[in-house]
């Protein structure tokens, strides 16, 4: 497994990156089956440190933690303790996951993301375009899984949203988080 350890404005000692390797190496061995890499990245936010690790498995899933605290050793072990968790929570479906879908990998699409710029509120006058101003461009995936997977990829990954090609209807889907705390489910297949 490929570690990629870094700090931003940080230097990052031999001691904290072989403490990480080691810690989320058992992590991961004990949870995951066949991890491709990891990449941790330690910042800081005035007097907190703060840490957030990606890990990608080769089955095309990803997990992904952050922790806080004033000691960047503590900041890794909670980021780490929380990486445990979703692994553990996830291990059974992990494992069904990988078998269900034997040797074969999920197939990634590939896509572009754009970041736009708001919409200017502050004066009363009509905009010139209904364009928006694209302030970035950047390559996307687009994983090609079924919707529990695609569930249990949102909640590894934390992330609010996930667009995902559906293996069962082969249309594009969204799984996101809804303020109430369940997760919504767009299938424009099924519109009448």
């Amino acid at each position: 497994m490929r570690y990629q350890i870094s700090g931003k404005q940080l230097d990052i000692g031999a001691a904290l990156q072989t403490h990480v390797k080691s810690e989320l190496g058992e992590v991961i061995a004990k949870y995951a089956e066949r991890p491709t890499d990891a990449n941790v990245v330690f910042s800081r936010n005035g007097a907190e440190f703060i840490c957030e690790t990606v890990v990608h498995l080769s089955t095309g899933l990803t997990a992904q933690a952050k922790g806080r605290a004033h000691e960047i050793y503590e900041a890794f072990d909670k980021c780490n303790e929380k990486m445990e968790k979703q692994l553990r929570r996830y291990k059974r479906r992990l494992k069904d996951h990988h078998k269900q879908r034997g040797e074969r990998p999920v197939e990634l699409l590939a896509a572009s993301s754009y970041i736009l710029a708001p919409g200017d509120d502050s004066d009363e006058t009509e905009p010139e375009s209904l364009q928006p101003m694209v302030i970035a461009e950047m390559e996307a995936t687009i994983p090609s899984i079924t919707v529990g997977e695609a569930v249990m990829q949102l909640e590894l990954a934390g992330a609010p949203a996930l667009v995902f090609r559906n293996e069962g209807s082969d249309g594009i889907n969204v799984v996101y988080r809804r303020e109430d705390g369940n997760i919504g489910w767009v299938d424009p297949r099924n519109v009448k």
